[in-house]
């Protein structure tokens, strides 16, 4: 969807155990690199300890393939976040986490290795609710103050503090405010939907499970029973039954539906921005490329999108249409001098908010910059329609957008899974 990444190939997810031994050298070798460890420094055993991180904290790698077509992953960066009370805390207060021992791998800096592990944290950190990040810094240390401004942390003077004579800085980065699930569906509504105590149940022929899930909007008196009901209404619709859990669902929900025999699927990370200041509306692509918006999709939009959504199997182009339109909404795409399109977005409108889906670039088309040109051009629309804040979902999975939104200045603000059973 947009230019190469200096980042390809590198992924971020928890350490596995055979992987402590190299996690921990990896962290001595960096530190030491930097200049931050002397010869038969006694910080040397804590660093080399990350079968203790991955125990009392939180310990995230970030894993590269391997040169010559090895098939084993090597890592190459590794950063860990820290529980308020825990031994790794030191700044660290009640209900937030605490970056520590940041370190990339010698051999694998200027590849974005460390800013893709951060915003991993700050993803991660959202998933477990944390109200916020704290991490301390060098004054020195001109290149991570960058990337810690470029994702949104901000100074807390009243926080430095100082360790054997070295003076630290404090930074800080709070969750933004979700659009929440209710502006969410107003973005994206099913064809049908039904109440079930309160619950909303989304029908729409089985097209995306936004539009065939049920969202939990109150704790109902009894649970298993409103589960029972809800799964009537997919029985008898001969679709299977899907939840969304966020952070608003009811106690206990994600433990009835593993009793019940669901699976997690589809774990998703809503990302906003607000559109105060916005992007630069130039993107480096071809000239000829040229971007229309319109008030509905046409037959080329509505193609050009179905194309790559219904790669894996038929979709009903009524039922599809009826969905993207079922709300207020601009429709772009991207075309070239011959009028073939080479890409398409939504920016659906709703109280205030614009939430951007239905990112496509044709295959032939990729890494060329027009994911990037339509995102910005699709906020410019938005914010010309009223529009103050937008958020898009991205699944935790894809890496590659996450780098682009995180690029857009979105930040992650919620995380939701769908259950399906």
């Amino acid at each position: 969807m947009s230019d190469p990444a200096p980042t390809a190939g590198v992924q971020v997810r928890l350490v596995r155990p055979e992987e402590h031994d190299a996690v921990g050298a990896l962290t001595a070798e960096a530190y030491r690199a930097d200049g931050l460890l002397e010869v038969d420094d006694a910080y040397e055993v804590e660093l080399r300890d990350a079968e203790r991180r991955a125990r009392e904290a939180v310990l995230l790698v970030a894993t590269a393939p391997r040169a010559g077509g090895h098939p084993a992953e090597e890592v190459v960066g590794t950063l860990t976040l820290a529980p308020y009370a825990t031994s790794y805390a030191e700044i660290v207060e009640p209900g937030e986490l605490e970056l520590r021992m940041l370190a990339v791998a010698p051999g694998a800096r200027g590849r974005g290795v460390g800013a893709r592990l951060v915003t991993a944290a700050l993803r991660e950190a959202v998933a477990r609710r944390a109200r916020g990040v704290v991490l301390s810094t060098l004054a020195e240390m001109a290149t991570a103050r960058r990337l810690y401004d470029r994702l949104g942390f901000v100074a807390a003077p009243g926080r430095d503090w100082g360790h054997e004579g070295v003076r630290l800085q404090a930074l800080t980065w709070t969750p933004p405010v979700a659009p929440g699930v209710l502006v969410e569906a107003a973005t994206w509504p099913p064809t049908d939907t039904r109440d079930v105590d309160g619950w909303r149940v989304g029908l729409s022929g089985g097209f995306t499970r936004r539009a065939n899930s049920a969202l939990p909007l109150g704790t109902p008196a009894d649970l298993g029973a409103t589960l029972g009901r809800v799964e009537a209404v997919y029985a008898a619709a001969g679709q299977p039954a899907v939840l969304r859990v966020c952070s608003g669902a009811p106690e206990g929900l994600a433990a009835a539906l593993a009793d019940r025999g669901y699976a997690e699927r589809a774990v998703t990370d809503v990302l906003v921005r607000d559109l105060a200041a916005l992007p630069p509306a130039h993107v480096a692509v071809p000239p000829d490329v040229r971007v229309a918006v319109a008030d509905a999709p046409d037959a080329t939009w509505l193609t050009g999108w179905l194309g790559v959504k219904a790669a894996g199997g038929a979709v009903d182009p009524g039922t599809a249409r009826a969905v993207v339109t079922g709300s207020p909404a601009l429709y772009l795409t991207a075309t070239d001098a011959d009028g073939s399109t080479l890409g398409v977005l939504r920016a659906a409108l709703a109280d205030g908010w614009t939430g951007l889906s239905c990112l496509m670039v044709a295959p032939a088309a990729r890494r060329r910059g027009l994911g990037r040109l339509l995102t910005r051009a699709g906020l410019r629309a938005a914010a010309d329609r009223g529009a103050t804040r937008a958020f898009l979902q991205v699944e935790v999975a894809n890496a590659g957008a996450a780098d682009l939104y995180a690029g857009e200045g979105f930040r992650p603000a919620e995380r939701y899974a769908y259950w399906e059973r």
